[in-house]
């Protein structure tokens, strides 16, 4: 085992954060930790790094092990290039190649002193180990796949933004190569390709990694072990994040199923106790059957704030068909041309993402044709009876508090009403009065889509509306969009919600606008040629054209096929924790045969388990690399 945490507790003041937190990872382990935002993942590595102590509980790390952890705000000197910065990563090795070359001009004097030998053997060793006369080539390979291009080598680390200050420590943590990599949130400012090159990278990674993530298609390609932390505990699940699903599906059927099992139980309890009571022949009886009710340990029925989480976007007023236009427009900042005579068409009920790197001017273009920019040429316009809401990608702090919010902008509501509404958006109790100038950035998302809601736009311009989201209000998020009847064009990174969206994109970048029919036809732009400046319905058009027959045939095959391997993982994951379950019983404990046999079957379901896993995860990569090859 590389790392071994037992029964961790942890408290900030009175407040529990973390409760008997138990979990093993191997040499080669990838694992993603997940949960809320505010649920203690932070915290856990900070406890693993060393930066936190625990207050109970014992986190060992194998003898001579290193960690590397990359933090959301990490430090780099601002003195050096880009180039120097990651050399010094090889800071041990350098200097052992130093120490070498004196040692070998007092072994040219001296050729038959072995104690300059043996030292010299040592620290050609320490160089051997690093790879160090490789260095070279190392820090060039890392550094172009983070996108940092060869006439970025020197420049320096003071005047990098923040996405490249970013990719920086990145780079340089990857270089490094400690046995445990841990990264907190690592996708975050990069482009598609560099999360796609990173992905690729952290697969041969090496050592073990442990990732705080809330990318859905960073969880999937990279992970193969899910760590969960709710209600201050932690739950691990074999595989990646769409192997989770299912299972935590099934346990929480099975939680479910005991917990009202166990009610049911002690409501039969109750009703002979009341019964028999106060019948002399029968009070014994009752006054034993009072002391099981006592001693009863009913299940918890299982939590379910995040699944709660389910809103509709909708609209009480239909909009001419052609709801956005654009007309050959011209948008520039601090003197760059971000875009040139984009002629678009956008008509009511029509999807349209914006993307391309980082500073391309993707929000930008958004507030011009929001209508909160001017283009410099060229004139965008809406149409008849648009009705629009904007989520910004910087929520402004503002005064009040969250139920203050609504209930200034909707006075006739009653208190319940609004209480109500913002339950929709986990807003629940006393979190209600929380001041808005002390929400998180995803709680200041959050209410902002409360408000949305209550518009009632026909109209959604949205500026990356999944930053700071948790995991869970992602795919609650992606589901309202995905049902969403009105227009929707929005700017977002996150790959997941670009896809399931299943709509035109327009890419941009150096200045120019190509417009791609979906996602899987952006990541292969190099090879299909784009629509250059044509309405999102055509190109959307030409896409469903493309598909034959036989292709739709052998993609129905694999989604069914693997829907029956996830029906089959959620009913051994449930057969387990039943087995489980008798295994700690009383009685199965007494009968030796019994126990022998549930420990035997449970040995069985585990063991196919695993294996209706691993087809599983062979068939949705043979998905994947089918439908790669269709849009090549």
């Amino acid at each position: 085992m590389l790392l071994t945490i037992q029964n961790i507790q942890k408290y900030f003041g009175a407040e529990l954060c973390l409760r008997n937190i138990s979990c093993v990872l191997d040499a080669q382990d990838r694992a993603g930790i997940i949960g809320e935002n505010g649920a203690g993942k932070t915290t856990l590595i900070k406890i693993i790094t060393g930066e936190l102590y625990p207050d109970d509980g014992i986190v060992t790390l194998a003898h001579g092990a290193t960690i590397g952890y990359l933090e959301q705000n990490s430090v780099l000197d601002p003195a050096c290039t880009v180039y120097r910065e990651m050399e010094n990563a090889f800071r041990s090795v350098l200097d052992a190649m130093d120490e070498m070359k004196r040692l070998e001009r007092q072994m040219a004097e001296c050729p038959d002193d072995h104690m300059l030998l043996e030292r010299h053997a040592q620290l050609s060793a320490v160089v051997d180990a690093a790879d160090g006369y490789n260095m070279d080539t190392q820090i060039k390979k890392i550094l172009n796949g983070m996108a940092f291009p060869a006439p970025d080598y020197q420049k320096s680390v003071a005047v990098l933004s923040g996405g490249e200050h970013t990719r920086l420590c990145l780079a340089k943590l990857l270089l490094q190569k400690p046995d445990l990599l841990i990264l907190d949130e690592p996708t975050n400012h990069l482009d598609f390709e560099t999360m796609e090159w990173l992905e690729s990278y952290l697969k041969t990674y090496p050592g073990a990694i442990l990732v705080v993530s809330h990318d859905r298609y960073f969880l999937d390609a990279v992970c193969n072990r899910i760590f969960e932390i709710e209600d201050n505990t932690l739950t691990a699940y074999k595989g990646n994040y769409s192997a989770y699903l299912p299972q935590k599906e099934a346990a929480v059927a099975l939680q479910q199923k005991q917990h009202d099992a166990d009610m049911e139980k002690a409501a039969k309890l109750e009703d002979y106790i009341a019964r028999n009571l106060v019948r002399a022949s029968t009070t014994k009886m009752a006054q034993s059957r009072r002391k099981q009710l006592e001693k009863m340990e009913i299940t918890e029925a299982p939590r379910t704030s995040h699944t709660d989480l389910k809103f509709r976007f909708t609209f009480d007023v239909t909009p001419y068909n052609e709801i956005l236009t654009a007309k050959n427009i011209s948008v520039t900042l601090g003197g760059k041309r971000l875009v040139e005579g984009l002629d678009l068409l956008v008509k009511r009920g029509e999807r349209l993402v914006i993307a391309g790197p980082n500073g391309a001017g993707k929000s930008t273009l958004l507030r011009v044709l929001d209508g909160k920019l001017r283009p410099q040429a060229g004139t965008v316009r809406l149409g008849a009876g648009a009705k629009p809401s904007v989520f910004e990608q910087q929520q402004l702090r503002r005064g009040g508090t969250v139920i203050s919010t609504i209930w200034d902008k909707y006075p006739k509501f009653t208190e319940l009403e609004v209480r109500s509404h913002l339950a929709k958006l986990n807003f629940r109790g006393e979190d209600v009065f929380k001041p808005c100038s002390a929400l998180s950035g995803g709680e200041l998302a959050r209410l902002r889509f409360a408000e949305i809601l209550l518009e009632k736009p026909n109209l959604l311009f949205l500026d990356e509306p999944t930053n700071h989201l948790d995991i869970y209000t992602r795919e609650s998020l992606g589901a309202a969009l995905a049902s969403y009847e009105g227009t929707l064009v929005l700017v977002t990174h996150d790959r997941y919600l670009m896809n399931s969206l299943a709509c035109p994109i327009l890419f941009i970048e150096n200045g120019k606008t190509s417009l791609y029919e979906d996602y899987d036809a952006m990541m292969h732009r190099g090879a299909v040629p784009p629509e250059k400046n044509i309405a999102p319905e055509k190109t959307a058009s030409a896409g469903k054209a493309a598909y034959g027959k036989e292709q739709r045939r052998r993609r129905a095959e694999l989604r069914t096929r693997i829907k029956a391997l996830e029906d089959e993982m959620e009913t051994l994951a449930l057969r387990i924790m039943a087995l489980e379950g008798e295994v700690n019983d009383p009685d199965v404990l007494r009968d030796h045969t019994r126990l022998r046999d549930v420990c035997d079957e449970l040995d069985d379901t585990r063991f196919h388990q695993d294996e209706v896993l691993a087809e599983w995860e062979r068939l949705v990569e043979e998905q994947e690399a089918y439908e790669q090859e269709n849009d090549e």
